[in-house]
């Protein structure tokens, strides 16, 4: 059985305790994978302290080669990385293959980014007293990062974290999901193949709570990068001091349909927004505000097209939604549907799990205190509510304390721009599902969707700190 130790220092380094990793979908074995201790997370913090002057050093065109070289050498060897993600994720197999090609440009947009690092010149003699003077700023990498990521892009959201943090010239120390730590080993090791120094990147994987805590509390560690649960967030925070965070949390995606709206369009859109990947996306269409003059045709499209959904084997090439992470998850949205259907929503479909997949579930009319619409619900369950207008959508949206991304689908631009400037999120997308998203785009959110942005040019910026510089030539 293969033994996956943790990455510290540029070593493979066998760790006290193991864990059995097991495929959410078919249970087999897939790894004893090193569970780390505080200790062990300290270590790995003293091998990024102790490679700081070399990346610090490292000249912007050779961490740029970096990463260009780890992106092509992830392009050759994709479906390799894909079949990893797949199997520790219950990913299907076309979604991982699609998030190992964003997962290439987003280090490919890192790369970029190495060399885009600039300051800007301060006129001084703007203010009295400032004459004869010049002044400029400059980036300079913070030191250590601390990375904490999710199981749900196990690539991707590592290589948002990663990759801007090696841009800018800083070392890491990435703690990922317990279920999904093999991708995250696996990109170490083609970093150290593509020439890494040794220290710059390390990897522990285990206990959120053991590890996390050593990452927020390590005077050593100067910024923290989460993407995870709200209330883990609001821990980071409490906990840092006056450490810089970044903090990606949690949502319940909404979106707005017009009376005017396409459905031969729109409803294809909608139907991947909230269900791809089993909806354990961030940013996965769960809530869904649509006009009650095409509210009748939109349901009972939208409910048909969901039925032809694919379900099963994350390895079948046709395959859209298969296990949910664990199994506790499948009982909690359980849990929930019924909550709802208590509350006297509408189930149009779906509602039953076979073993750890839940099938594609539509309810009609849920009222916005049931948990399926005011929490964050991570599964392939869609609410659908008619509304009079536009306005009032918009004011549901805003009856979240989330605040991510939205959609709004409208012909009108006025309608469109009120949209624009009264939804409380981090993006509107006009015209699209608020699942969308591209990767040098700047993401993140407002309330308790966390603070923020990622998006490889902000958070290379992020990674930075502004320092100014002020010649007297008097």
């Amino acid at each position: 059985m293969k033994k996956q130790h943790l990455f510290i220092g540029g070593k493979h380094t066998e760790s006290t305790q193991y864990t059995t990793l097991q495929a959410p979908y078919s249970g087999e074995t897939l790894a004893e994978v090193a569970s780390a201790s505080a200790e062990e997370t300290e270590a790995a913090i003293a091998a990024a302290v102790q490679a700081r002057r070399t990346m610090r050093q490292m000249p912007a065109h050779q961490r740029a080669e970096l990463l260009y070289k780890l992106s092509t050498m992830l392009e050759e060897r994709k479906e390799e990385a894909a079949r990893i993600v797949a199997l520790e994720a219950a990913k299907p197999i076309t979604a991982a293959r699609a998030e190992i090609d964003r997962t290439i440009e987003t280090y490919r947009f890192a790369a970029e980014e190495a060399k885009q690092l600039t300051g800007e010149t301060v006129p001084m003699d703007a203010a009295k007293g400032g004459e004869g003077r010049i002044g400029y700023t400059m980036r300079q990498p913070l030191g250590v990062i601390g990375a904490i990521t999710p199981f749900n892009f196990p690539m991707n959201l590592v290589a948002h974290k990663v990759g801007p943090a090696l841009a800018a010239g800083n070392t890491i120390v990435l703690k990922p999901a317990e279920q999904t730590p093999l991708s995250a080993y696996y990109i170490a090791s083609l970093l150290q193949e593509a020439g890494l120094p040794d220290g710059a990147l390390n990897v522990v994987s285990g206990d959120g709570k053991t590890i996390g805590d050593v990452l927020v509390e390590h005077p050593d560690v100067a910024y923290i990068t989460f993407t995870g649960s709200p209330a883990v967030g609001k821990s980071i925070r409490s906990k840092a001091g006056l450490k810089r965070v970044t903090l990606e949390l949690g949502s319940n995606a909404a979106v707005i349909i017009d009376k005017d709206a396409d459905l031969h369009k729109v409803i294809p859109r909608c139907v991947t927004g909230a269900f791809t990947y089993q909806g354990q996306v961030c940013i996965s269409l769960q809530r869904i505000y649509v006009h009650q003059d095409i509210a009748q045709p939109f349901i009972e499209r939208f409910v048909e097209a969901a039925k032809q959904v694919v379900i099963g084997d994350p390895m079948n090439e046709d395959t859209a939604v298969s296990a949910l992470i664990t199994s506790k998850d499948v009982q909690r949205t359980l849990e929930w549907i019924e909550e709802a259907k208590q509350a006297d929503a509408t189930l149009a479909s779906g509602g039953e799990a076979e073993g750890g997949i839940l099938r594609p579930t539509v309810l009609v009319n849920v009222p916005h205190d049931a948990r399926v619409s005011c929490q964050e619900v991570f599964a392939p369950i869609v609410i659908i509510n008619p509304v009079a207008s536009v306005d009032e959508g918009i004011q549901h949206v805003n009856d979240s304390i989330y605040g991510l991304q939205a959609g709004v689908f409208t012909n009108d631009l006025q309608t469109a721009l009120r949209a624009v400037d009264e939804i409380e999120a981090g993006g509107v997308m006009i015209n699209d599902i608020p699942t969308f998203r591209v990767d040098h785009m700047p993401y993140g959110g407002v309330k308790q969707s966390g603070i923020g942005r990622e998006g490889v040019k902000y958070a290379t910026e992020e990674m930075t700190e502004l320092k100014f510089v002020m010649f007297n030539r008097n």
